[in-house]
């Protein structure tokens, strides 16, 4: 663990209220009532990454309205370190609402019209305690639009200049992109800043193509899309730009750790019976995390992120139900080791 610093993670991105459908297995129209949580890529990752034990902080803004104190209040509660959010006048908190459908059906609708965190500024980013963190989190959609876009390429300069990992979480919405080519083409030009990139093959592959013919969107009934290419080329692309790994996560496969050595290390996944995918990457990410800031090897990292995962898609929501540190460890145990 890297104790000179006062924290170990630092998320920057998007957080929202997730509305999750009480009506198991039932069409999005049929849905009766929705139990509210707290949600969003990097919120989700904190969450996990303190339930932990790890010290966290999070970056992401939130309006000057009830939904802001409902996601304040959960965070606060959670020990998450959320003196850095600043409060947006004029802008909403955003809002996720989510139907669930297993063994494979997770509608969902994104409500970031006017939202509060994509108007986080290079002044938030320069309140943030980022030369005090042992890694940053960045995520893609937090490179969306302006003015988050510069606040998030900001933070990433200031992470390397002091001496703080980059870890980019791709979070691909295409929704959330003017056009999803820019998705690709923004990536790219934040990756020699990043040290680790994470994400789905769907998503390593919007992140390397560049022609318009390469690329087809097909919203899937989870929180993704389908990429068309190939992603060996594009791991080549990524791993040349800089990062030193990238780390795919491939569900039910488990994950492939890709490095720019040429090494790739793969890690087997830990079966269970799925309720509700959304919310398996994040949970991943907050296992993986502990594991590297540990100073684990990239194969244990990874299988503590398998861990974390499995463990929440048996469960009703995303940072509501991150698992605790000591119930993965037991759930490992139990399931062979590392």
């Amino acid at each position: 663990m890297q104790f000179e610093k006062n924290y170990d993670v630092l998320a920057m991105g998007r957080s929202s209220i997730d509305l999750y459908s009480n009506d198991i297995g039932a069409t999005f129209s049929e849905i009766n009532s929705f139990a509210a949580y707290v949600g969003g890529c990097p919120t989700n990752i904190s969450l996990g990454a303190r339930r932990l034990g790890l010290r966290v902080a999070l970056l992401t803004a939130v309006g000057a309205d009830p939904v802001g104190d409902f996601i304040l209040s959960f965070l606060a509660k959670e020990d998450v370190d959320t003196r850095f959010i600043p409060r947006k006048s004029g802008r909403r908190t955003s809002a996720v609402v989510l139907g669930i459908e297993p063994p494979d059906r997770f509608p969902l609708v994104y409500y970031r019209d006017n939202c509060a965190d994509i108007e986080l500024t290079i002044d938030d980013v320069l309140a943030a305690p980022i030369a005090q963190s042992a890694v940053l989190v960045m995520t893609g959609t937090g490179l969306s639009r302006e003015p988050s876009r510069s606040a998030t390429l900001f933070a990433g300069e200031q992470a390397r200049s002091g001496g703080t990992k980059v870890f980019l979480d791709l979070d691909f919405r295409p929704d959330q992109w003017h056009d999803p080519r820019a998705f690709g083409v923004t990536v790219r030009s934040v990756l020699p800043l990043v040290d680790v990139v994470i994400g789905t093959a769907d998503e390593v592959k919007a992140a390397a193509l560049k022609e318009t013919a390469d690329i087809s969107l097909e919203h899937s009934q989870v929180s993704e899309s389908r990429v068309a290419g190939d992603v060996g080329k594009a791991l080549k692309v990524l791993l040349a730009a800089g990062p030193e790994a990238v780390v795919m996560k491939r569900g039910r496969e488990g994950t492939s750790i890709h490095l720019r050595c040429g090494q790739t290390v793969e890690a087997a996944p830990f079966p269970v019976q799925v309720y509700n995918v959304l919310g398996a990457g994040d949970a991943f990410a907050s296992g993986f995390l502990y594991g590297h800031l540990k100073g684990w090897s990239w194969h244990q990292a990874a299988r503590m992120g398998n861990a974390c995962g499995a463990i929440v898609v048996t469960r009703h929501g995303c940072a509501n139900f991150m698992p605790y540190e000591q119930e993965v460890l037991e759930f490992i145990k139990e399931r062979g080791g590392f």
